[in-house]
């Protein structure tokens, strides 16, 4: 039985712009509308906007941080529908910790995220407006 994929909205939140534009190209080769920001303040102006499905959220960058980030965005809170995944190249539990309790969903390290990879984990996020 074929499962019909359903085409997405992602935010990536990524300050390395390699990384950003890789994650992007190959999430816009699948068909989901994907945005990107570099920095956590940018990322809170691009969802004022609109709310996307997924966030793929860095933690560690300039300007403002990934925890920062969740703080200021509540998704328990506000956007409960919104699916926040932590992408980080640091295994720091302090701060995985601290953005489950802020709401992430998921904490995947990016040197596992290849780009099959990266697709399943889109395909396999079930999103419920």
């Amino acid at each position: 039985m074929m499962t019909k994929k359903t085409s997405k909205s992602i935010l990536v939140v990524e300050d390395d712009l390699m990384l950003n534009d890789a994650y992007k190209m190959i999430l816009e080769s699948n068909g989901h509308a994907t945005r990107t920001a570099y920095d956590g303040k940018e990322a809170l102006r691009l969802v004022a906007e609109q709310d996307p499905d997924i966030i793929f959220l860095d933690l560690r960058m300039p300007v403002m941080d990934g925890i920062e980030f969740l703080k200021e965005y509540q998704p328990k809170k506000h956007h409960k529908h919104v699916k926040v995944i932590i992408f980080s190249n640091y295994d720091m539990q302090q701060e995985v910790d601290e953005a489950y309790e802020l709401g992430a969903e998921r904490y995947v390290l990016k040197a596992w995220a290849s780009p099959k990879e990266l697709l399943k984990l889109v395909e396999d996020i079930d999103v419920h407006h």
